[in-house]
C-alpha cells in the first residue's frame, strides 16, 4: 500500500477542475490508456495573457488524478512563461511529496502542461528524439537522460519510478545503466567478454534452457514451447498447449522466451515462431 499525503488523498478524493474547456487556448495530451495512464490538460487565459482557469480529464493511479488536479490550481494566475516553469518536483512539492515508485505522474502532468502551451503558441508538435530505449513503454534515450539529469537520478529502478522505462521486460536495463553512468560522468565498467559457443553448445545450452527454466513456467498456464531448429543465431520455435491459440503469444515469446534465452546463453539470439 502507498503511504499518500492527506493532500494527495484530499485531491484524490475531492479533484478539483475536472471537466473540459470547450474554447481552451491550449491542449495538452500525453500517456495512453493502454500504457495505464492518460491526461488531457486544459486552459483558458485572461485579457492580460495570465491563466484564469484550468481543467483535466485524467484515467490512472491516485497520483496521477491528484498531480493532474495539483496542476490545474497550481497554473492559475501564472504567465506562460511562468507556468513552462513548473517542473515535475514543484508538482510533487505542492503535494507535500509522492511515493517514489509514482513519481511519473507527476513528469506527466509537467508533460501536458508543456504540450498545452506549445499548442497555444503554435509550436510544432515535437518530433520524438532519440532512440526507443525501452520498447516495452516507449521511451527514448533523450526522455531517460532528462529525467536523471533534472532529478539526479542514480539508479534503473529510479528511472523506472519517474518514466516507467525498465519496467517491462527488462532488456534496456543495461542501456539505461550506461545513460545514468554518461549523465553522472561515471566509466563504463568493463564488461566481459562473452566465451565463443560453438553450434553444438549453444543448441545444447538452448534444449537446456527451455527445459529447465521456460516450459516450467509456461506449464502454469497449460503452454509449452518446443525448439524446432537452430540457424546461427535464430532460434525457430513452435508454440504448444494453450499458448498456441493464445492472441499474447507474440508477447510471451519476444519479451519472456527471448529475453530468457539472452540471459541464459546469448545476448545476440532472436526467437521466431514457425507454424
Amino acid at each position: 500500500m502507498w503511504e499518500y499525503t492527506d493532500k494527495v488523498r484530499d485531491h484524490f478524493l475531492n479533484p478539483r477542475n475536472v471537466g473540459i474547456i470547450d474554447d481552451a487556448d491550449g491542449v495538452g495530451e500525453v500517456g495512453s490508456i493502454a500504457c495505464g495512464d492518460a491526461l488531457t490538460f486544459y486552459f483558458k487565459l485572461d485579457e492580460n495573457g495570465k491563466i484564469k482557469d484550468a481543467t483535466f480529464q485524467t484515467f490512472g493511479c491516485a497520483s496521477a488524478i491528484a498531480s493532474s488536479s495539483a496542476l490545474t490550481e497550481m497554473v492559475k494566475g501564472l504567465t506562460l512563461e511562468e507556468a513552462r516553469n513548473i517542473t515535475n518536483d514543484d508538482i510533487a512539492e505542492y503535494l507535500g511529496g509522492l511515493p517514489k515508485e509514482k513519481m511519473h505522474c507527476s513528469v506527466m502532468g509537467r508533460d501536458a502542461l508543456e504540450k498545452a502551451i506549445s499548442c497555444h503558441l503554435g509550436e510544432p508538435e515535437k518530433k520524438i528524439e532519440g532512440e526507443v530505449v525501452c520498447e516495452c513503454f516507449g521511451v527514448t534515450n533523450v526522455e531517460i537522460e532528462r529525467v536523471v539529469r533534472e532529478n539526479h537520478l542514480s539508479a534503473i529502478e529510479d528511472v523506472t519510478d519517474y518514466v516507467k522505462a525498465g519496467g517491462g521486460c527488462g532488456n534496456c536495463h543495461d542501456s539505461i545503466q550506461e545513460i545514468i553512468d554518461a549523465v553522472l560522468g561515471k566509466e563504463p565498467p568493463v564488461r566481459k567478454k562473452e566465451p565463443v559457443l560453438t553450434n553444438l553448445q549453444k543448441i545444447k545450452l538452448i534444449e537446456e534452457s527451455i527445459e529447465r527454466e521456460i516450459n516450467p513456467n509456461l506449464k502454469k498456464d497449460a503452454g509449452s514451447l518446443e525448439l524446432i531448429d537452430v540457424d546461427g543465431n535464430r532460434v525457430l520455435v513452435r508454440m504448444g498447449g494453450s499458448c498456441a491459440s493464445c492472441v499474447k503469444s507474440p508477447i510471451t515469446l519476444k519479451h519472456y522466451v527471448e529475453s530468457k534465452l539472452r540471459e541464459l546463453v546469448s545476448p545476440e539470439l532472436i526467437v521466431e515462431e514457425v507454424s
